[in-house]
């Protein structure tokens, strides 16, 4: 029997987010160029040597990124777009990061108190759009294409990092996204033009690298095509078999892979590609390994998805076995076992986690242990099974079956009992708008910022101390307090309309919610990459989820009480508590989605009796949940806006909702978005072109809409003339009444200073408008 473990991929950050210190050291001018690059090969290092020690047969080369795998990808192959115009003496890694962040005028910089070390000498250029990898949680940067799009093959990166993994004794597997998922992930800038168009340029450059990775010695390369869980166009779908049977021509083994979807109509195309292998995701498909393993000729390589890339539960080994058994007969004993899909979404390691409770922690398995797992199974599928490490499995896989904390009676009595109208408020938005406007008399085109200010040192020291037991309940609330009245004082000095607190108190806008809440636990080193250096540590959701007291009523209440103006009470959706965590798995995440929902409709409603007008529910992970599937969409936006209407719709007429949806991409749901009934929206719209807001437009959206005016992620600080454009655009498509002015986002990770300068610029583009 010959079985071999693999994976598609590994979280790159490393085991202490030592990626991260080091990129936001040299976006501060501390680490220079080599200094950064010497980081990320220390980590590879780490990180192929963890592959090697669990036994896997090939260590995998090219998923690590300094920011982002697709961004690598458009430097690897040749497409960065013309608008940045990059200059030859410019270093392929400073444009790289100009690709991501975006670059500032020499005069913008001195503005921001140049903070922004290499990139102050640029030109004003705004980032590549970010949108979501699939329906993970991850951001992607995406490609601009256009006719004049060209392509050209830049690989020395790869090949120093394969180069890098054969000087350390590694059997090599080169990871690639493959060209018809590039194309796919990318964005066409010119109208009427088609993407797809560039396939025939680009499938030469593919060519050439792994014409370039053969001569290597590299034997494996995975391309990576999980568009092929997509309902495709047809053009899309019959385009893949003369686009691999070119590759093919190479000569060098390929191993295709898909994941986070069924094959479906395209099992059979995929099957039959001319490829050395196929890799399915065996945890989300598993109704499809006998229909593939039956397709799949006998002489191609079958590798299956097994343990699960995207969450962070055990493995139920005997429950594998029992999948992986009849498989490996049917291939007669030559089967490859990897993680469904690159193990990126998942944390680096539970070794760290010494304070997670003991029952939980023994449910859970992260980066590493899920190798562990996969050696497991290798093990056993090839008659040496370890009977400790199974039996072990089988304790922790039976105790969280039978644990008393994973259900609570109360919970589930609450929803026996809800009534049909839950979900619904008194009245239509034209009665509301009216009641809403003659409570918070605010001026046409009102200001606001869309939730947390910077967090900043004294912020992040207080409450680690407050944590350590170092600082006093008492002395930790006075200190937030001060830091909540800073940020309302310079919000009303600056001219702002509507106010917010500022969440000194929150360190995350997932964790703060989810250690208030039954149901959750966290860990402490749990971090997962969001984009680029932003890391998340999501909460892990066990159990039944309840509310034992008020949240962010005492906060909100205090803020309010320091000012005239009208401060938003600020809370994190129920669908975006869901998506934001690694979700239980042994029941529907609808029924989980209804128990955040009722929490928090408890907080909107303790809200709303202290006096808060305003009540923001944030949902920007809203689209994260979309099934890749259109079939399946329909059932998951029922359930997911019919939870941010429970927790909304508690309210009076004159309590005015609003969410914020960030960068969602969400024209092709605007009826759903529009059933969610919120007041008022806040969308991304700086880094798409406006893109969402021109569908808002086209879909006569009826209730009120405040698009970014400029990207908080970028470290340029647009001129209020850039401000006012967006607006003035966007009156030509939403009646001007409707329409606020704030940021894309909040400004948890940005300075004070360059907050007041963007914050100033945008209270004066508002005026503008107002006179116009």
């Amino acid at each position: 029997m010959t079985i071999r473990t693999h994976i598609l991929g590994f979280p790159r950050i490393g085991a202490a987010r030592e990626l991260q210190s080091a990129l936001e050291g040299h976006w501060r001018g501390e680490l220079s160029e080599a200094a950064l690059q010497a980081t990320g090969r220390q980590l590879r290092a780490r990180h192929w040597a963890l592959q090697r020690d669990a036994g896997l047969d090939y260590v995998t080369v090219g998923d690590f990124a300094l920011y982002d795998q697709v961004a690598n990808h458009i430097q690897l192959l040749g497409c960065e777009p013309a608008r940045f115009h990059f200059a030859p003496e410019q270093s392929p890694l400073a444009r790289y990061f100009t690709l991501a962040r975006g670059a500032q005028t020499e005069a913008q910089a001195q503005h921001a108190g140049g903070c922004h070390g290499h990139q102050a000498h640029e030109a004003g250029h705004h980032a590549l759009e970010m949108s979501k990898w699939f329906d993970t949680h991850y951001h992607y940067l995406v490609p601009e294409l256009s006719p004049q799009t060209r392509f050209s093959l830049a690989c020395e990166r790869l090949l120093a990092e394969v180069a890098e993994a054969q000087a350390l004794g590694h059997q090599v597997k080169a990871a690639l996204i493959g060209p018809l998922t590039f194309l796919w992930l990318g964005k066409e800038k010119t109208p009427g033009f088609e993407r797809l168009a560039l396939l025939e340029q680009l499938l030469p450059v593919y060519g050439a690298l792994l014409d370039r990775l053969k001569r290597q010695g590299v034997a494996w390369v995975q391309l990576d095509e999980p568009i092929l869980g997509l309902d495709l166009p047809g053009a899309w779908r019959n385009a893949f078999e003369s686009t691999y049977w070119q590759l093919n021509q190479v000569g060098v083994n390929i191993l295709l892979a898909t994941y986070f979807s069924p094959l479906e109509e395209n099992l059979s195309l995929t099957c039959r590609l001319p490829v050395a292998g196929l890799h399915v995701d065996g945890v989300r498909a598993p109704h499809e390994l006998i229909s593939v393993t039956d397709w799949l000729p006998a002489h191609k390589v079958l590798s299956i998805g097994i343990v699960d890339g995207r969450n962070i539960w055990r493995t139920d080994l005997d429950a594998a076995l029992a999948v992986l058994r009849p498989l490996a007969a049917k291939r007669n004993g030559h089967l490859w076992l990897a993680p469904s899909c690159s193990l990126l979404h998942v944390p680096f390691s539970l070794e760290a986690e010494t304070a997670l409770d003991g029952d939980i922690q023994s449910w859970l398995a992260f980066a590493t242990e899920k190798l562990t797992e996969l050696a497991l199974l290798k093990d056993a599928l090839a008659g040496h099974p370890d009977d400790g490490a199974l039996a072990m499995s089988r304790l922790a896989i039976a105790g969280r079956r039978a644990s008393p904390r994973v259900h609570q009676a109360s919970v589930a009595q609450r929803l026996q009992a809800l009534s049909p109208t839950v979900d619904r408020r008194d009245s239509g938005f034209p009665q509301r708008q009216a009641m809403q406007r003659a409570r918070l008399q605010l001026p046409d085109f009102p200001t606001t910022s869309i939730g947390a200010f910077p967090q900043t040192p004294a912020i992040r020291a207080a409450r680690a101390s407050h944590q350590r037991g170092e600082l006093s309940a008492a002395a930790y609330d006075r200190q937030m307090r001060a830091e909540i009245a800073h940020a309302v004082g310079r919000q009303e000095a600056l001219g702002l309309d509507v106010l917010v607190h500022g969440a000194a108190e929150r360190k995350d806008m997932v964790d703060y919610f989810g250690e208030q809440l039954d149901g959750f636990a966290f860990t402490r080193l749990g971090w997962v990459q969001s984009y680029g250096a932003h890391c998340v540590k999501p909460p892990v959701l066990y159990g039944d989820v309840q509310r034992p007291a008020a949240m962010t009523v005492a906060w909100t209440a205090h803020a309010q009480s320091l000012t005239s103006k009208p401060v938003k009470g600020m809370l994190t959706g129920p669908v975006t508590l869901l998506q934001s965590s690694f979700v239980r798995d042994d029941q529907p995440r609808a029924s989980t989605a209804l128990q955040l929902a009722l929490a928090m409709r408890d907080e909107v409603a303790e809200l709303e009796t202290a006096g808060i007008g305003i009540i923001q529910i944030d949902e920007p992970a809203i689209g994260d949940g979309l099934p890749l599937r259109r079939g399946q969409r329909d059932a998951y936006l029922d359930w997911a806006t019919r939870a941010f209407r429970i927790a909304a719709c508690v309210v009076s007429d004159t309590t005015q909702i609003h969410t914020h949806m960030g960068d969602a991409q969400f024209n092709d749901i605007l009826p759903q978005i529009a059933a969610m009934d919120a007041d008022v929206i806040t969308i991304e719209t700086s880094r798409s072109d406006r893109e969402s807001l021109t569908g808002l437009g086209q879909f006569q959206y009826r209730n009120e809409i405040g698009p970014g005016v400029y990207d908080v992620r970028s470290p340029r600080i647009p001129a209020t003339l850039d401000m006012v454009k967006l607006p003035q655009k966007a009156s030509a498509v939403i009646p001007p009444a409707h329409l606020w002015v704030n940021p894309d986002c909040g400004w948890k990770r940005r300075g004070r200073v360059e907050t007041e300068a963007a914050l100033k610029n945008m209270v004066e583009a508002a005026r503008q408008m107002r006179a116009a």
